[in-house]
């Protein structure tokens, strides 16, 4: 299966450098990725989240909290949402079949609606928990207005067969091929999940929000920027099961890492050697 790697709309976050790293200095905004998979196989393209979507391009204020708008202030550039790069790769928006998302804060699922023909897989207590909208923060994060397509999600449980790597996992998503399958994650939300695909060589894990810099992932010193340790405790819903999750992640890049490489949904870096090019490059 050939795999692509999509940043689909850059959020540009105030603390600059203490947030991505990399910013010449803190006193501007920074630049982090939204790093999504657009999967080729035989039942047709898989998108791996959708990032932010043309509705939000148009209309963002109406679609995502003024909190989040102005926390981030997300780069929108139509070129950059996930349809408009599968169209520069040539194909038809409507050949996406299948979306599988991590989980549904507003920049990892605003780009549903853009694909209304898509089959969404899900844990089931991340969409349980987004509608309930149980908090402030949750009412901020978890946006019903980019959720078109809900009646038609399929979710699930907890994988309760055999483990990947040592993690429970869901095998056997509806339709898609046995070489995707989701890895409960939680902790950045009650039902966060990776997503893994077998790329012929081995795995490629993209692990969502579970860790936000590359760094984090360093068995003997993890580290993270201040910036990006202070947004991931303002977002957990369980600090035990993120942090311990993290550790779990250490340990399979440390002892696995030649037959699993991750990735995290922000990491600039990240995207940018896996994919090629630069952040604000479209596919070609």
């Amino acid at each position: 299966m050939r795999i692509h790697h999509l940043n689909c709309i850059s959020s540009c976050p105030l603390g600059g450098r203490l947030m991505d790293g990399r910013s010449p200095s803190a006193l501007e905004r920074g630049e982090l990725a939204c790093h999504c998979l657009l999967v080729e196989t035989p039942q047709g393209l898989v998108l791996v989240d959708t990032g932010f979507g043309l509705a939000d391009v148009r209309h963002p204020r109406s679609r995502l909290s003024a909190f989040f708008l102005t926390l981030l202030s997300p780069r929108f550039v139509a070129s950059m949402t996930a349809i408009r790069q599968i169209e520069r790769l040539g194909f038809d928006p409507r050949d996406v079949r299948h979306i599988v998302l991590t989980h549904l804060d507003f920049d990892h699922a605003g780009g549903l609606d853009d694909f209304p023909h898509a089959r969404v897989h899900l844990m089931r207590r991340e969409r349980d928990e987004a509608v309930a909208q149980r908090t402030w923060l949750d009412r901020q994060r978890f946006r019903p207005q980019q959720w078109s397509s809900r009646q038609g999600w399929h979710v699930y449980e907890a994988g309760k067969g055999e483990p990947w790597y040592g993690f429970a996992c869901v095998r056997e998503l509806s339709g898609l091929p046995p070489e995707i399958l989701m890895v409960p994650l939680p902790g950045h939300t009650h039902g966060h999940a990776g997503v893994a695909v077998h790329t012929g060589a081995g795995w490629l894990l993209l692990a969502g929000d579970a860790y936000f810099h590359h760094r984090e992932m360093d068995y003997h010193a993890p580290w993270c920027t201040p910036g990006l340790r202070m947004y991931q405790t303002l977002m957990e819903k369980d600090r035990g099961l993120r942090l311990g999750n993290q550790a779990r992640l250490r340990e399979l890049a440390h002892v696995h890492g030649g037959e699993v490489a991750l990735l995290c949904s922000h990491d600039p870096d990240e995207f940018e050697r896996a994919a090629g090019r630069p952040l604000q490059t479209p596919v070609a």
